[in-house]
């Protein structure tokens, strides 16, 4: 019997490429006297190509956008800090993010996240979405010192839940960190499509995240 569902963060409840793109425009524009002689979308572009979908962080990217683009008086630590402290008023949930949870709510689930990333840079962000309330456990890897496709950070999240790990749905869109490694753990995986990731061969899969509803009936 099910009795929880956690969710991976960036591209499975969290719609990073928009976010991003949001992000990156807003800052181009609020530092486009140190930026215009780039264009913007060229700047974006090469941004995207170093963040490597979220697994490289800034301080690297900005460093190698200062080099690259040749960007004088300003510091890869003032472009860090402002996404850092500002990328969260960009985040953008996938479609039917608060109506799933609520369902999810109504039917007495448990609910948590797991995700790989900087603390409280990821918190904030789920934050930012405004379903921390929804969340019976958060697990953000820096602050656990444990990080997917570790299976005890699976373990702990079940451990807090205090239910065991074949009671637990776990739905992400890396399939090594998210669906194989949560599959090893004892979970019942479901890996999220999003239109950025691989299409392995998997048993369960959703592309919206309202089809998690239909899933959850056969478990």
């Amino acid at each position: 019997m099910i009795k929880a569902i956690l969710f991976d963060l960036d591209g499975t409840i969290l719609d990073r490429p928009s976010s991003l793109n949001k992000f990156m425009d807003y800052q181009y524009d609020k530092f486009i006297n140190y930026l215009n002689h780039i264009d913007k979308n060229t700047f974006k572009r090469k941004f995207i190509e170093l963040d490597q979908n979220g697994y490289v962080w800034k301080d690297k990217v900005y460093t190698q956008l200062i080099d690259i683009f040749n960007i004088n008086h300003i510091t890869a630590d003032i472009l860090l800090n402002d996404y850092i402290n500002n990328f969260r008023k960009h985040c953008l949930p996938y479609p039917n993010l608060k109506e799933l949870l609520d369902i999810l709510v109504s039917k007495n689930y448990e609910i948590g996240i797991i995700t790989n990333g900087k603390y409280p840079f990821q918190y904030n962000n789920i934050k930012a979405l405004k379903i921390e309330h929804y969340m019976d456990v958060i697990l953000v890897s820096e602050k656990e010192n444990i990080k997917k496709p570790n299976p005890l950070i699976f373990e702990k999240a079940a451990k807090e839940l205090n239910v065991g790990l074949c009671e637990c749905i776990f739905i992400g869109d890396s399939f090594k960190n998210d669906y194989e490694a949560s599959k090893l753990a004892g979970m019942h995986s479901i890996y999220r499509f999003n239109g950025e990731n691989d299409i392995p061969n998997v048993t369960d899969s959703i592309q919206n995240l309202y089809e998690l509803t239909g899933i959850i009936k056969k478990c």
